[in-house]
C-alpha cells in the first residue's frame, strides 16, 4: 500500500464513523422504538453548520459545509442532506501539495428501511440499519446543557459528544484520527408541517444492500490499516519502491532516486507516528 492509497484507506475510515453518528440514535430503549418513535416530537426541520480541522498523518486538514434535516412522524420518516468542502495539505521534499474535495451525500431512513445516496456514482443503497452497528456506537448520558434555547442531553462516547434534544441531534463534535469535526445546528423548529418534497430522493437506481454498514463503501477494517501501516514500517527502501502500487504512481515515478529516497523515510516517520 503506498502513501496516497494509505491515506485514503483512513479518510474513508474517518468518513463511515462520521456517516454512522449522523444517523444513529441513541436516546430510543429498543429497536422498534428506533425504528417507529425515535425522537419525542413529531416533526422538525433543522439546519446545521459543520466546520473540520486537524493533521492526520503529517497533512493538514480543514474544511466546512452545511447540513439539512427534516423528519416526520417522530423521526420514523427522515431526510439528511449535507454538503461540504474538505482541503488537504501535504508537504512531500520541500514542496507543498494541496487537494480540495467536495462531498454531497443523502441519508433517509424511512421505518426502518435505509438510503444512503451517491452523487459520485448516481447511485442510491438500501437496507436496513443494522442493530450491530447501532450497539458498537455505544454512548453514555452524561448531564445537561443549554443549546439555541433548548435543554439538551449530553451524550459522550469515545472521541466526542453530542447534544440532544428531544432525541434530534442539536450539537455533535468528534476527533478520529486528528481530525475535529463539530457540526452544530444554526436554526431548528419543532412541530412545523415539513413538506413532502423535503423527502424526496434524487432519480438514481436503487442497489439494495443486507444493512446500512455496506452503504457505498468497501472498507477496510481499521486492524486491516494498521497491519498495511506497520508492514510498510519494517520494509526497507527497496522493498517499498518493488511495490506495485509504487511502480504504479506516476507522481512518484517521476521522482530522482534521492527524493524517492527522502519520501519513503518522510512516510515511514508519518507511519510510526501512528502506530
Amino acid at each position: 500500500m503506498n502513501y496516497k492509497r494509505l491515506k485514503q484507506s483512513i479518510k474513508m475510515k474517518y468518513l463511515a464513523i462520521i456517516l454512522l453518528f449522523a444517523i444513529a440514535v441513541v436516546s430510543c430503549s429498543s429497536q422498534q422504538e428506533k425504528a417507529l418513535k425515535r425522537y419525542d416530537t413529531k416533526s422538525g426541520i433543522v439546519e446545521y453548520a459543520t466546520t473540520i480541522s486537524g493533521k492526520m498523518m503529517g497533512s493538514a486538514v480543514s474544511g466546512e459545509g452545511s447540513e439539512n434535516l427534516f423528519f416526520k412522524d417522530y423521526g420514523a420518516i427522515e431526510l439528511r442532506e449535507a454538503e461540504s468542502q474538505q482541503t488537504t495539505t501535504t508537504k512531500i521534499i520541500g514542496q507543498k501539495q494541496t487537494e480540495t474535495e467536495s462531498t454531497h451525500t443523502i441519508n433517509k431512513l424511512d421505518k426502518g428501511e435505509s438510503y444512503f445516496v451517491d452523487f459520485d456514482k448516481k447511485q442510491i443503497y438500501a437496507g436496513e440499519m443494522g442493530e450491530s452497528m447501532l450497539k458498537s456506537l455505544g454512548g453514555e448520558k452524561t448531564g445537561s446543557e443549554k443549546f439555541l434555547g433548548h435543554t439538551c442531553e449530553v451524550w459522550k462516547f469515545s472521541g466526542g459528544k453530542q447534544l440532544l434534544y428531544k432525541g434530534v441531534m442539536l450539537k455533535f463534535e468528534m476527533t478520529v484520527l486528528g481530525i475535529t469535526t463539530i457540526t452544530q445546528a444554526t436554526k431548528a423548529d419543532f412541530g412545523v408541517s415539513v413538506p413532502e418534497k423535503s423527502f424526496k430522493l434524487p432519480d438514481f437506481p436503487i442497489s439494495r444492500e443486507e444493512n446500512v454498514e455496506d452503504m457505498g463503501t468497501n472498507l477496510e477494517s481499521e486492524e486491516e490499516i494498521d497491519a498495511h501501516m506497520e508492514k510498510i514500517s519494517r520494509m526497507t527502501f527497496e522493498e517499498w519502491i518493488a511495490l506495485p502500487d509504487v511502480q504504479e504512481d506516476e507522481d512518484l515515478q517521476a521522482l530522482s532516486e534521492d527524493e524517492l529516497r527522502e519520501t519513503f523515510a518522510k512516510i515511514q516517520t508519518m507511519i510510526k507516528s501512528r502506530l
